[in-house]
């Protein structure tokens, strides 16, 4: 005797059990498909890149055999590379000193801003951010004009005034010089970061502050720089990040101060001459490659840190 299923069982729920499988998996396809394009882009412009830089950075360039495979001889050469560890060691005095000092800066003039009392509040918040549009390299040649002790506005001053001085392109003042440019352009970058923080507030805890009776200095340390701790974290990485990148500023000022900037005076100014004027581009990737390395542990534990304290 044949047993006839009633209408929605059996078979028909078999069908009812497979549409919702092609439907994941079609969702799933497509879910791959809008984020392709970024994983193609992604791959092609920074995962290729690095790994062709390790790839030439296990190569040396011989003079017998052209290139070989050396493993990490050239790894050991750049941590016993007097020039590579000064280049080092001179942008990490430039990032415990200019750092914190723009950094505060911008976070003075943040609070100032925000403060409700500054006449001209919207002048002055365009007037600081103003010198972050000024191209790098433009901003660069009028400093080094300014520096200038033959041509400059030092030059000027110490004519006029009869005054003397020190010349801000001297071997012993080129870092402090440059540090000077770089909080120049950056200030306004990090205090309409710290600016935007601040604005997001909520009213509540200041009305909380007034009716309890503190300060402003109370309210500043008690509210405001809680609130924007996770402002002053991405700013201070952004900045350490910055900092190892140092290129631009001494790589311009070099041709008005041969004697106090070096080919290796910034670790990526030393990869640049080394690939570009020595030719040695296995070094060179094998330089990148550990200053790449440095940059992500230290930007990696000062993001950590800040994230614990936040918690």
């Amino acid at each position: 005797m044949t047993v006839i299923s009633p209408p929605g069982t059996g078979s028909g729920r078999a069908r009812g059990s497979a549409r919702p499988a092609r439907s994941a998996r079609r969702s799933r396809w497509a879910g791959w498909g809008f984020v392709s394009p970024f994983l193609i882009v992604f791959a092609l412009v920074f995962l290729a890149p690095i790994g062709y830089s390790v790839y030439l950075s296990l190569y040396r360039d011989q003079l017998i055999g052209g290139n070989h495979f050396v493993g990490l001889d050239n790894y050991h050469q750049a941590f016993t590379d007097h020039q590579f560890w000064s280049g080092l060691g001179r942008v990490g005095l430039f990032l415990l000193v200019q750092v914190p000092v723009m950094l505060g800066v911008a976070l003075l003039v943040a609070l100032a801003l925000d403060s409700g009392r500054l006449y001209g509040r919207n002048f002055f918040r365009i007037s600081i951010f103003l010198p972050y549009a000024v191209p790098a390299v433009v901003a660069t040649l009028m400093w080094g004009f300014m520096y200038g002790k033959q041509f400059g506005l030092v030059a000027s001053v110490n004519q006029h005034l009869h005054t003397s001085i020190p010349d801000p392109l001297a071997p012993h003042w080129a870092l402090a010089s440059i540090g000077n440019i770089v909080t120049w352009e950056f200030v306004g970058y990090n205090m309409l970061i710290f600016y935007a923080a601040l604005r997001v507030i909520p009213e509540s805890l200041y009305e909380a502050a007034e009716i309890d009776g503190a300060g402003q200095w109370r309210v500043i340390a008690a509210i405001k720089l809680p609130a924007i701790r996770g402002a002053l974290v991405i700013a201070t990485v952004f900045s350490i990040i910055g900092s190892f990148q140092l290129f631009n500023e001494p790589s311009i000022l070099k041709s008005l101060a041969p004697n106090a900037i070096t080919t290796y005076f910034t670790p990526n100014l030393y990869t640049y001459s080394l690939s570009f004027a020595g030719q040695q581009h296995n070094y060179a990737a094998t330089v990148a490659i550990v200053m790449g390395l440095v940059t992500m542990i230290v930007a990696y534990t000062v993001q950590l840190r800040g994230m614990r304290k936040e918690v």
